[in-house]
């Protein structure tokens, strides 16, 4: 049976689609996906993001764990700071990728994918050392997403200006939020501008409203997944199960920057050294026939299968189709013609550069 977010009875009241997600019941959308979308762009909207999975790591060894469960390094973090990271297997492949927020030297919170949750907190015990305990604290914590070029504007009426992380992947711990304990982060999953708090479940639709009525004058409007997904594919952020999989390495998925060789060790590290160079990779789609390319479309070179489409839609903004594929590299310089096999008609398309949009 699926759960229900602390925020289930707002997307209602607000008229929300409900679909079943990862296990949750959530809200697809409200006004529909391409206003949404387009509301992130130019103003701002509003996503409950209750459903992700949040873990603590604590103790003397919370560090040592940290770099040992993950590919990035996080020795040079300063407490208040967040870092992207994927969590690898012993094949080097990813378990999923997650957001570390540095409490203190001795205190982390992880961010995980919902569909992850059992799986990653499974994963993140079983390879647990020395003087660290783990807590998954998912249940208690509401999360609420605000992206889009208002954020900043919107933010400032209902919190304090010390609340307010100022920089890129930071976040301010105990802010008071119209009386809410919020945590306050300068993240997101949407391209955009834009803020994440978190606060205790049972305050999550109080911040809901307070935020959604702070906005008005500004064009806030609540969103729902599907522009969360369309948001995201058109900034080209890999999704779990899609560009992201226990059988994709980290250099296949394009995430290279996040993967540091020269560290001590990290789960995975001698799979990745093993397998060298990769011999597919994550590329961009432009498609210049006539149709959409969706996930599990196959892409040829000729007669030539060479690839698949993992992700894959219109994009509101861009007013245009596009998708990200994963192909041998030899096909991956920009320019390159390919067709997408969409329901047994072959469409034109030419690799392209990522992302497909970047906020100006």
């Amino acid at each position: 049976m699926e759960l229900k977010t602390p925020l289930y009875d707002c997307h209602v009241a607000a008229g929300g689609k409900i679909v079943p997600f990862a296990g949750y019941l959530l809200p697809v959308q409200y006004t529909g996906v391409i206003k949404e979308h387009m509301a992130v762009r130019t103003a701002c909207g509003l996503f409950d993001v209750s459903h992700m999975g949040e873990f603590l790591i604590k103790g003397a060894d919370a560090l040592a764990n940290v770099q040992n469960l993950f590919c990035n390094d996080f020795t040079n973090m300063y407490d208040g700071q967040v870092r992207y990271s994927p969590m690898l297997n012993g094949q080097g492949g990813i378990v999923d990728d997650v957001l570390i927020y540095k409490i203190s030297g001795e205190e982390y919170m992880l961010v995980v994918n919902a569909a992850n949750r059992r799986k990653d907190a499974e994963w993140v015990q079983r390879n647990l050392t020395g003087s660290a305990a783990f807590e998954d604290i998912s249940d208690s914590i509401a999360q609420l997403a605000l992206q889009g070029p208002k954020a900043k504007e919107i933010a400032a009426k209902v919190v304090p200006a010390e609340g307010i992380p100022t920089k890129y992947y930071s976040f301010v711990k105990d802010v008071d939020v119209q009386g809410i304990k919020c945590t306050v982060s300068r993240t997101g999953y949407t391209g955009e501008f834009g803020y994440e708090f978190y606060c205790a479940a049972e305050d999550g639709p109080k911040l809901w409203n307070l935020l959604l009525e702070a906005g008005e004058e500004y064009g806030l409007i609540p969103c729902g997944l599907g522009a969360r997904d369309t948001l995201r594919l058109e900034a080209a952020m890999p999704l779990y199960g899609h560009e992201l999989a226990d059988d994709i390495t980290p250099f296949e998925a394009g995430l290279d920057f996040f993967v540091k060789l020269e560290k001590d060790h990290f789960i995975g590290m001698d799979a990745l050294l093993i397998k060298g160079e990769p011999k597919r990779i994550r590329v961009g789609l432009k498609i210049t026939g006539r149709g959409i390319a969706r996930e599990h479309c196959d892409v040829y070179s000729g007669d030539e299968k060479i690839g698949v489409v993992t992700s894959g839609t219109h994009c509101p903004y861009l007013n245009a189709p596009v998708a990200m594929a994963m192909v041998p590299t030899k096909y991956a310089e920009t320019g390159t013609q390919v067709e997408v096999d969409v329901r047994g008609r072959r469409i034109a398309a030419e690799v392209v550069p990522l992302p497909f949009y970047k906020r100006s």
